[in-house]
């Protein structure tokens, strides 16, 4: 990752240690649920402006305490965007909670409406994208999902702006353990996680961030201090954190709704591989919606002391033992008359070709 660009936003969605400490309000589906749980109806009952009302308190609440924060377009920004503080990081999740099922996978869109050339003129600081993927789906699918992702990378290119690309281990349709819901797949292997990261650390893909998911089941992760078992984990982080750092790509991790405590394991586990933040929504707020929706005065109460308290808990583990991130500009050594930066600046934004990543020197 070579452009100016990428890492002045990669440098707004850190704090001043170098720390990815951020917070996801993108959900969709899980906030429908969380909102229809709080009210005792189901998720088709919740409206528009009830998801407006509990992002925008979300934003209120939780924006002071984090480097940066995750929002989706249709609901969070609309709802918030006048309230998040200048030096708050944006993030803009960019694709469609709505997939397409089939028996061989699951295929990625993008939101209606949206593309990275709107993202990026919306003031963000970086574009995010989920791609649901395994690497044993059918072959068609393993395709669209590459291409999906590769495409949105030479936008984000071409816009000069951080790429954030999380990615999901997904049961296949027609199996038990089948679900649309975002939770963590009973069917989760480590090595579905570890050949999924090995495939977009890849150049062609342009992928800047990786928000990724404990290798190992949150509920299968051992306890520090168990011996072998332990060290058999710390191993499978490794490999992930290895190849993250083999292509100069650094990572987060994504909470799933774990427990905070669980949470806070699968991030000690992921700092002592070499991780440099978290991205993380539900461990931080779900309790507090579920509790005190729809009280918008409740709520407002409980995401400033429990969510807040989670997220403080959460910072305080990484600013202690995550890696730090620091920006690595081009050296200027070729800028010697006035105009060089003008000719050497410009391909890195206006001449990409597809499957070349960070081609330019600047």
């Amino acid at each position: 990752m070579s452009s100016i660009g990428k890492m002045r936003g990669l440098a707004r969605l850190a704090d001043a240690d170098g720390h990815f400490r951020m917070v996801a309000l993108d959900q969709r589906p899980p906030m429908f649920e969380a909102l229809a749980k709080a009210r005792g109806v189901t998720k088709d009952d919740v409206r528009f402006e009830e998801v407006v009302a509990a992002k925008r308190l979300l934003v209120e609440a939780l924006s002071p305490h984090c480097s940066s924060m995750l929002l989706d377009p249709n609901y969070a920004v609309p709802a918030a965007i006048d309230i998040l503080p200048p030096r708050c990081g944006l993030i803009v999740t960019l694709e469609d909670h709505r997939t397409e099922e089939t028996n061989g996978g699951r295929r990625s869109r993008v939101i209606t409406n949206w593309s990275v050339d709107k993202i990026r003129a919306l003031g963000a600081d970086a574009v995010k994208v989920l791609a649901w993927y395994r690497p044993d789906a059918d072959a068609a699918v393993v395709a669209h999902q590459k291409q999906f992702v590769r495409a949105i990378g030479d936008d984000c290119q071409r816009n000069d702006i951080p790429y954030v690309l999380e990615l999901l281990v997904y049961p296949f349709a027609g199996t038990a353990s089948h679900t649309a819901d975002y939770v963590e797949s009973p069917d989760k292997l480590p090595n579905l996680v570890i050949e999924s990261v090995r495939e977009f650390v890849k150049p062609e893909y342009g992928v800047d961030l990786l928000k990724l998911e404990t290798p190992i089941a949150v509920a299968q992760l051992p306890d520090r201090g168990t011996g072998c078992r332990e060290q058999v984990a710390q191993a499978t982080f490794s490999i992930v954190g290895d190849l993250c750092r083999e292509h100069g790509i650094p990572w987060v991790l994504l909470s799933g709704g774990a427990a905070k405590d669980k949470f806070e394991l699968v991030l000690d586990y992921a700092y002592a591989a070499g991780a440099s933040g978290f991205l993380a929504g539900r461990t931080i707020w779900l309790n507090a919606v579920q509790s005190s929706f729809p009280d918008l005065q409740k709520l407002g109460a409980a995401l400033k002391t429990e969510s807040v308290d989670v997220l403080s808990r959460l910072s305080a583990l990484t600013k202690k033992k995550a890696c730090t991130w620091s920006t690595r500009y081009p050296k200027g050594d070729a800028i010697a008359a006035e105009g060089d930066f003008a000719k050497a600046y410009a391909p890195a934004r206006f001449e990409v070709s597809r499957g070349q990543a960070n081609v330019a020197s600047i």
